[in-house]
Order: structure tokens, then sequence, then C-alpha cells
């Protein structure tokens, strides 16, 4: 493990060199955040008002974390990095390095964006109760078990992105496919609970990788429960190690590929 956390730390100082990136980014959050609020106080005539179990007040913080963790996780060019990897031929020489390919791959990203993600944090906390007046009602234990499920949606995230990437052994480019990821995450989670959509698909969504991603910790931020923490958190740990195992897979069979080839 010291070899993973040593490019996790080398990571982190090469992120310090990007800090315009992070201020343009937060630009970027910030404005969003704005669009949404003034989205939701439109729709929400009375701030008390409840519509599908969300207020006002939950609905806007819901859209601060969900969108928190995917402006800061950022795994498009993760995808890109390790389709080019595998169009140059790259990744052969990755081989005889004295590290597995995927946690390298985690490691990594994760040193890239922990900068972001904290500054993001205090950010959106700032915004969020400038905007809204309040925060959603927390404790300790709450926060601690948020940011738990936040950091296992972006292992699951990177994951899931850098088997998008790997898919590039077998396709030209994986970037539509990102793209046709990216989007649904987006739509169905992210900008809108799953309590939203009809009853029949809210009730598939909710067994699907969807909650580990950006459903489950937007939902623990605005109302918590104990009973569905605990489903949230195993949910997620269940599908990063099934989404592991197929990404190791996916690697082993592409690299056969590749030697079988000529590399």
């Amino acid at each position: 493990m010291k070899k993973y956390l040593y490019i996790f730390k080398s990571e982190i100082m090469t992120s310090l060199q990007y800090t315009f990136d992070v201020i343009t980014k937060l630009i970027s959050y910030f404005l969003l955040i704005v669009i949404f609020v003034s989205l939701w106080k439109y729709i929400y005539s009375d701030p008390t008002q409840s519509i599908n179990g969300y207020n006002m007040v939950q609905m806007v913080w819901y859209i601060i974390a969900t969108e928190l963790i995917w402006t800061t996780v950022g795994t498009r060019a993760l995808t890109k990095s390790i389709s080019n990897d595998i169009k140059s031929g790259g990744v052969i020489y990755k081989l005889n390095k004295p590290y597995d390919y995927i946690l390298y791959n985690i490691a990594s990203h994760l040193g890239q964006i922990v900068i972001k993600f904290i500054m993001f944090f205090i950010f959106a906390a700032i915004i969020g109760y400038v905007l809204i007046g309040s925060f959603p009602p927390i404790s300790l234990p709450m926060i601690f078990i948020f940011l738990l499920s936040v950091f296992l949606s972006i292992i699951l995230n990177i994951i899931m992105a850098t088997f998008i990437g790997l898919l590039s052994f077998y396709i030209e480019d994986s970037g539509p496919l990102y793209w046709v990821y990216s989007k649904v995450i987006l739509v169905l989670g992210t900008v809108i609970p799953l309590e939203f959509f009809p009853p029949i698909i809210a009730k598939i969504l909710k067994y699907s990788p969807i909650v580990a991603i950006s459903y489950g910790p937007g939902r623990l931020l605005v109302n918590f429960s104990y009973t569905v923490a605990s489903k949230i958190l195993l949910a997620q740990i269940v599908y990063i190690i099934i989404a592991f195992i197929l990404t190791k897979l996916l690697y082993k069979k592409g690299v056969k590929r590749l030697n079988a080839n000529g590399g």
C-alpha cells in the first residue's frame, strides 16, 4: 500500500500547480448552483411545501451535494488518459511497473482531486448557507457518514471511468460511451432525485449503481436515517467490489488481446 500512498501524495503536490483551473471550476459550480436555486425557488411557491418528500431547502442542498461530487471527481480526463494509453501502446510499458494498473488509477486520481474536493466542500457549505439561510439538520456522526458515502461514491466513479477507458481495447474511441454514462448519471440521481421519477422507474433505479454514485450521498445529507445510511453504504461497497472485479477482468483480457496482436 505504500507505493499507492506515494502515488497519491505525488499527485496532490502536482495538483497544487493548477489553482487557476480550480478557481474557474469554482466559478462554474457557483453559477450552476445559483441557477438551480432560482429554479427550485420558482417551483416551490411555498418554501415549506413538500414535493415527493423534499421541501425547497432539502432540494437545494441535495443539488449542492450531488453536484459537488460530480464537479470535483472529473473522471472524463481519466477515461481519455486511459484510452490514449491504450491507443499509443503506453499501457504495455506499465505492465512491468510494480503496481496494479487499476489501483494506480484510483490512487492517482484521488490525489489529483483531494485538494479540489476540500476547497469545493468548504465553498459549497458557504454558498449553500448564504443562498438558503440554513443548513440541513446535521450532527458529527451524520457528517462523518455523509463524507464516507461521498468517498465511496468517488471511488466507484473512478473505477467506472477506468472501465469505460479500458473499452478502448475493443473500440476505437470510448469517449462517446463516457458521454452517455455521464449524462445518465447527471439526469438520473444528480440533478433529479429518484423520488421524482414514476414509481416503477424509481424502484428499478434504486437497485442500480446510480444509488451508489450520486443519489445516495445527496439523500443522506438532506434526509438522514441510520437505516437508509446502512443500505446506501452497503450498496456502495457491493458495487465497488463488482466494478473492480469487472474492470480487472476487462484489463487482463484487453492486455492479452493487445499482446496477441503484436502490442
